[in-house]
């Protein structure tokens, strides 16, 4: 599985870490992702997203499941 938000599809971005004597090495910065159960409709699927889209509320979490007792 890709490492992509499903909501707004942030991913991996790439760059350069640069040194005190100004020696380039690629750098990845990977999105902080989670994995999250999610409701459309009626069903309820795990999705991975990213911290920013659970904060500003675009993942609608189901309601708490029932204890067996």
């Amino acid at each position: 599985m890709a490492r992509v938000c499903d909501i707004c599809g942030k991913h991996a971005q790439n760059g350069n870490n640069v040194s005190h004597a100004n020696n380039k090495t690629k750098k990845l910065w990977q999105p902080n992702l989670q994995s999250v159960r999610h409701q459309e409709g009626t069903s309820v699927k795990k999705i991975k997203v990213c911290t920013q889209c659970i904060k500003s509320g675009r993942v609608t979490k189901p309601s708490p499941r029932p204890k067996a007792e």
